[in-house]
């Protein structure tokens, strides 16, 4: 059983503070939960929701059907009063004017300065919204004695009580588990498999949906040992990150779409000095500044070859909060191994989304660096930063390491021991040298996650964030015994291509589902087998696809 609660209101009045307040009484209870938010581009005003789904097995995907709103203003109750269930209920304070059978008035405003603050009115909602399941959670003001003081936080305990009060049991809540999970989302899940995997120097601009990277990293850094730098622009960013790179640091910088086309100069820097890189790019609709809190996978096909010239890179997603922590520890090695730049793909929605989870374990996570010792010097004592290798990896040494050896970088064509040349001979050496290291990153590439049935007659397509909503669609499509599987890829370039094979030779239909106009999944596919789908289902208004949407998609497609 799993229930749907959505709390909506104007930027300003507090939907994060009930939202956050809500999810940790679920965590504690034991249920699952899976929060996604759709907000506006300003500080104050227009329309911003927060839906909370629940229940006590995982929740992948957001839905449509809506068993509980918290009203904050007439808009939020107005908008989507339709989605509301039947037997569902519309907590709103009496300020706000809606006539509908399935309305709990509860006095918010009143009970908050009953209670001696004005600014608890949103707990009473709370209260109001646990008694409604039955949640008996008797340790309320554990909740709030870390954020704030002894006033506070009676205020608190008063308007979450009184709300209760106002309400009643209506939903059948199975028990919940016991509570071994964490509580994370997208972004902070990222910034966490990055300090695990040893991050030393992370350089950015805030810009959304990445910035909360930046943010979650700033506030580990003493804890962690590192250094984060909000710099001036993307260009500096990036810069500062390869400068530290070149240094000996193991150096990341993020951006979002318009900030990582800022930065696409230096990442051909990356390439041709071969310093290692990590960059994220979480993603929103473009062109421009398009919609700047919403949610796309737009970006693919620009960071196939972002840069003028060639050169190599690795390309990966991330799929869900595990994906985004063990993924990114594990890009940082990769860029470390080749010393390429890897570029990690995530978007708003994954983002943003808070689920709780296993706590992650730290012990798989092993720091691989790839730095050459004295064994990279030839007889003479010299160095040669661009050696000519088999793998096409050079032997990378730190500046300073060894008084004889000078560690040269060089952003024009060089020879191995890093001096400028136009040799037609030389040139063709270096670059089938980088280019060969994409043999060796064919063999890192991992397979997509497969599920579904084995013999499947409608084969689904699809990338990161795609992920939670196609599981939970196969699943539903499967039970009215529809023979469908879905492949999600989380590593993208080069392009893992065992498991499609296999499938795609089985399945009658190929239906690739993304968020974006163009189906660049479908035409990465395209370009590097030959494989072409059979229809697709795209999205590209800010919002994600739903398990629900996708489910009615395929039945209609089938």
């Amino acid at each position: 059983m799993r229930y749907n609660v959505l709390i909506g209101g104007a930027a300003g009045q507090g939907m994060d503070t009930i939202s956050a307040l809500f999810e940790r009484i679920l965590k504690k209870s034991g249920y699952y939960i899976y929060s996604t938010k759709d907000y506006m581009s300003r500080v104050r005003g227009g329309h911003n929701f927060i839906q909370i789904r629940f229940g006590e097995e995982e929740v992948t995907s957001h839905y449509p059907e809506l068993d509980v709103i918290i009203a904050l203003d007439n808009t939020t109750a107005e908008s989507h009063i339709e989605r509301l269930k039947e037997n569902g209920v519309l907590i709103c304070d009496e300020a706000v004017n809606i006539e509908d059978s399935r309305v709990l008035r509860v006095p918010m405003k009143k009970i908050a300065i009953e209670a001696g603050n004005p600014k608890v009115f949103g707990t009473a909602a709370v209260g109001a919204l646990t008694e409604l399941f039955g949640i008996e959670f008797n340790n309320i003001e554990s909740l709030f004695s870390k954020k704030w003081d002894a006033k506070v936080v009676e205020a608190n305990a008063k308007a979450y009580q009184k709300g209760r009060e106002t309400s009643r049991k209506h939903f059948e809540l199975p028990k919940g588990h016991e509570d071994k999970h964490i509580m994370i989302n997208g972004n902070e899940a990222i910034a966490l498999g990055a300090i695990a995997g040893g991050l030393d120097f992370y350089s950015a601009y805030p810009m959304t949906p990445a910035t909360s990277i930046m943010t979650y990293l700033s506030k580990k850094q003493k804890q962690a040992g590192m250094i984060v730098e909000q710099v001036e622009d993307e260009i500096s960013a990036i810069n500062m990150a390869l400068g530290a790179s070149y240094a000996g640091a193991r150096a990341a910088t993020g951006s979002s779409g318009g900030g990582v086309s800022l930065m696409v100069e230096a990442i051909g820097l990356a390439s041709i000095t071969e310093t290692p890189l990590l960059l994220v790019d979480s993603q929103r609709p473009g062109p421009a500044t398009g919609l700047p809190t919403r949610t796309e996978q737009s970006d693919l096909s620009f960071l196939l070859t972002a840069s003028h010239g060639e050169g190599p890179r690795m390309v990966l997603s991330v799929r869900n909060v595990k994906d985004a922590f063990y993924g990114t520890a594990r890009a940082l090695n990769l860029a470390d191994k080749y010393q390429i730049p890897v570029i990690l793909l995530t978007d708003q929605y994954l983002a943003d989304t808070v689920v709780n989870v296993e706590e992650f374990d730290f012990d798989k996570i092993k720091i691989e660096r790839h730095i050459a010792g004295k064994e990279a010097l030839d007889e003479d004592g010299s160095y040669r930063r661009y050696k000519v290798t088999e793998s096409g990896i050079s032997p990378r040494l730190l500046p300073g390491k060894f008084e004889s050896a000078v560690v040269l970088i060089d952003s024009d064509e060089h020879t191995e021991n890093s001096q400028i040349t136009e040799s037609a001979e030389v040139r063709i050496a270096q670059m089938e040298k980088r280019m060969r290291k994409l043999e060796g990153l064919k063999e890192e590439a991992l397979e997509p996650e497969y599920f579904g049935t084995e013999d499947p007659e409608i084969l689904l397509l699809g990338w990161g964030s795609m992920y939670g909503p196609l599981k939970e669609a196969v699943e539903l499509l499967n039970k009215e015994n529809k023979s469908v599987g879905a492949l999600v890829f989380g590593d993208l370039y080069p392009l893992p291509t065992k498991k499609l094979e296999k499938y795609t030779k089985i399945a009658k239909k190929i239906i690739n589902v993304e968020q974006n106009f163009n189906g660049q999944l479908a035409k990465l596919i395209r370009m590097e087998t030959g494989i072409g789908v059979t229809g697709s289902i795209l999205k590209y208004d800010g919002r994600q696809l739903s398990s629900s949407e996708i489910y009615s998609r395929v039945k209609s497609e089938a």
